[in-house]
């Protein structure tokens, strides 16, 4: 099957590349908040943004965020086609909606109308906890048959009216669920994936739970976009989503190799883990620097590193490439090593 490209601003979904977005956490109504979260968000790594439009107080606010802001928005609508009307008006990127449930054929032809005009795809959000009620009763005995069903009914609903920058996704809490529906969907359809573990949960759950459902996913080839739902602020969504992308290597960036410490660690690692790690923020190099906390193992465990520091009880070790480049007291560790990495950071030539 021939998969579909789908242009939402200037990002290609269905080039190979994914891209991670996130949703906003504070009322679209506040727009000085939006904009200052959406700022952040952009600043952590996102491609995209999303932000809930429930009523047309928010509507009419995304006219001026959207033109506050440079990362492509994307409006999630629920139930009044008009909000997706104003939505498109105001020059959001795309929007999110279950055609089934904005009314009648007219209303879904008035969004479909306005998508087309201003080149807009829409994202067809299908979940395990708003399935039809037929499809409840399905879910119980197939529910990969019930996700995939309500998803192909949305989707007849937008081809049927000659739309088809679509993009898919099927969200559910259940990890193998959503492998097993999202493998089907992949075959059934040639839209775009958005693929990603609805309600996941807290930071730390949310994190391995989404790890390990996208990781099977992505490994596959299959995903055009993620989001890390998590009740946590959206930049560790970003932050996370990153992460796994590089683990992938779908992504370039900076990664840190650090040991996990042990009895013969005399240092605080974790200190100058942290502090290289919030240095490595704003950097899109793909560098890899190492933080060993013994001396004996340190640089041949990560040879590969571009920068390196391995620990001893009054001294360490500062390696470039494998090979060792200087020895320096405890004293200074951290500040020698920092100064070593902004060094590397500013060379041009990586």
């Amino acid at each position: 099957m021939n998969r579909r490209s789908v242009v939402v601003k200037d990002l290609i979904f269905g080039s190979g590349k994914v891209f991670v977005q996130t949703m906003t956490k504070k009322d679209t109504r506040n727009v000085a908040a939006a904009v200052k979260q959406i700022e952040q968000i952009q600043k952590s790594g996102a491609d995209l943004v999303r932000l809930a439009v429930p009523d047309n107080e928010a509507a009419e606010a995304l006219y001026k965020i959207v033109k506050k802001v440079s990362i492509p928005v994307v409006a999630d609508i629920h139930f009044d086609y008009r909000l997706a009307l104003k939505a498109i008006d105001a020059g959001v990127s795309k929007i999110r909606i279950n055609p089934g449930n904005i009314g009648s054929k007219n209303n879904l032809l008035e969004v479909v109308k306005a998508a087309l005009s201003n080149k807009i795809p829409i994202r067809i959000g299908v979940n395990e906890g708003s399935l039809p009620k037929d499809l409840l009763v399905m879910f119980e005995v197939d529910p990969v048959g019930a996700l995939v069903e309500s998803v192909s009914r949305e989707v007849r609903l937008l081809e049927d009216v000659g739309f088809n920058d679509i993009i898919i996704s099927a969200k559910t809490f259940s990890v193998n669920l959503l492998v097993k529906t999202y493998e089907l969907l992949f075959r059934k359809f040639p839209y775009p994936l958005h693929v990603g573990v609805t309600e996941a949960g807290p930071l730390f759950q949310g994190t391995v739970r989404s790890s390990v459902a996208l990781g099977i996913l992505l490994s596959k080839g299959i995903g055009d976009t993620i989001r890390v739902s998590l009740s946590a602020d959206p930049t560790d969504e970003v932050k996370v989503g990153k992460e796994i992308l590089k683990s992938l290597e779908l992504e370039t960036g900076p990664v840190i190799i650090s040991c996990p410490t042990c009895g013969r660690t005399e240092v605080n690692l974790g200190k100058l883990t942290k502090l290289v790690e919030k240095r490595l923020l704003s950097v899109k190099k793909p560098l890899r620097v190492a933080i060993m906390g013994c001396a004996v193992n340190g640089p041949s465990e990560a040879k590969s590193a571009d920068l390196g520091i391995a620990c001893a009880k009054k001294f360490a070790f500062i390696f470039r490439n494998g090979k060792i480049i200087k020895k320096i007291d405890n004293d200074n560790l951290e500040k020698v090593f920092l100064d070593e990495l902004e060094s590397l950071i500013c060379q041009e030539d990586l």
